[in-house]
């Protein structure tokens, strides 16, 4: 089994359980996979392919499931089967996203953003505090992308990501296209989020597409992980890399899923900006 420890500056993809038999098969010279865990904390076939999977690629869990912004106490039962999926994999990193996704009990099908205030900063705190304390490791959060802002929000969202990150010594997911959707869609200045990110906590990428939709004669940009990966959000990725070094970068796509052949393309893309960044920087790279 490849064995625990950082990822390599390299471009992965997420695999989904579409691939997951061509890929066991193939056997594709990618760098590292990531996975959401909530699709294999049942065990079963689906468990024991992961687990083949993970003898010979280095693998990443994102969760989508544990809602740290809940206004309520985590879901124990949840954590305690994310605990024992990591404890069998033994993965490089586990991720989760700056939202909420529960109340009352009941699980909605969204990520749902969060105010950016004091007392929301405080239970995120807390709950990433959990997490960490149950997984006995560091997880990296993930900013959002947004929609529309809270009038109450007192701090803003990449303040809100580092603040988060000092109390709690968590690291944090740059996910790209986030970014670039949040600016267009709310007007944030994609530069200067970058800029407000603390480098030393970012310790992974996302990169996606998304899609254009028409409301009422303006257009919003929905995060989708649909489609490759546009020429915008590859220059914000470059001046990512800029900013925050030679990071290990995922390319995710989990709508209108391509053949696997697709998204091995979109991760080589990746793969060669990371090259030329680590070049400019005088970095060695990982085999």
């Amino acid at each position: 089994m490849i064995g625990p420890g950082v990822l390599p500056a390299r471009a992965g993809i997420g695999l989904r359980s579409g691939h997951v038999s061509e890929l066991l098969a193939s056997r594709p010279p990618v760098p590292w996979l990531e996975v959401h865990p909530e699709n294999y904390m049942g065990g079963g076939r689906a468990g024991a392919s992961l687990e083949a999977v993970r003898l010979d690629y280095p693998v990443s869990l994102h969760g989508v499931g544990l809602s740290l912004g809940t206004a309520g106490a985590l879901d124990r039962r949840h954590l305690g089967r994310l605990r024992t999926l990591v404890d069998r994999l033994d993965p490089c990193l586990v991720s989760e996203h700056l939202s909420w996704s529960t109340v009352g009990g009941a699980y909605l099908n969204h990520l749902l953003p969060v105010p950016y205030t004091e007392e929301t900063l405080a239970v995120v705190a807390e709950h990433v505090d959990q997490v960490q304390e149950a997984l006995a490791r560091p997880i990296l959060v993930e900013n959002p992308s947004s929609y529309l802002r809270f009038r109450h929000s007192s701090i803003g969202e990449p303040q809100f990501l580092a603040e988060l990150a000092r109390r709690t010594g968590c690291g944090l997911l740059c996910d790209v296209n986030n970014i670039y959707v949040s600016a267009w869609n709310v007007g944030h200045d994609a530069d200067a989020y970058l800029g407000a990110l603390p480098a030393a906590a970012v310790a992974e990428i996302h990169l996606a597409g998304h899609a254009v939709n028409d409301a009422d004669g303006r257009a919003i940009l929905i995060d989708d992980h649909g489609s490759p990966v546009p020429p915008p959000v590859w220059a914000l990725y470059r001046k990512a890399l800029e900013r925050f070094g030679a990071v290990p970068t995922l390319v995710e796509w989990d709508a209108n899923l391509p053949e696997l052949e697709v998204l091995l393309g979109e991760a080589q893309t990746a793969d060669g900006i990371l090259a030329e960044a680590a070049h400019r920087q005088g970095h060695v790279r990982a085999a």
